[in-house]
């Protein structure tokens, strides 16, 4: 079972004010991707695409996100980060 607390993740991109935020998974969580893009967009003004690629950790982001302009990206991993 995985401990996600997306409270804290609509808070962070609420206070941030994003508009559309890249939600990247590691591939245990990509079956739930459609539920938690819907939490988040529920909660927010954002716009929640979800990446299809690879996510094999935190050195993993998708550098082609900025092509796509997006505001912020929500990546869950397996080991918390503090920022």
């Amino acid at each position: 079972m995985y401990d996600m607390d997306l409270r804290k993740t609509v808070d962070k991109i609420s206070r941030s004010k994003a508009k559309k935020v890249l939600l990247q998974l590691p591939d245990g969580l990509k079956p739930k991707a459609q539920e938690i893009q819907k939490f988040l967009e529920k909660r927010t003004d954002a716009q929640i695409l979800i990446w299809a690629g690879s996510a094999f950790g935190s050195c993993d982001l998708p550098l082609e996100a900025k092509n796509i302009g997006v505001d912020m990206i929500v990546h869950f991993g397996h080991t918390k980060w503090r920022f």
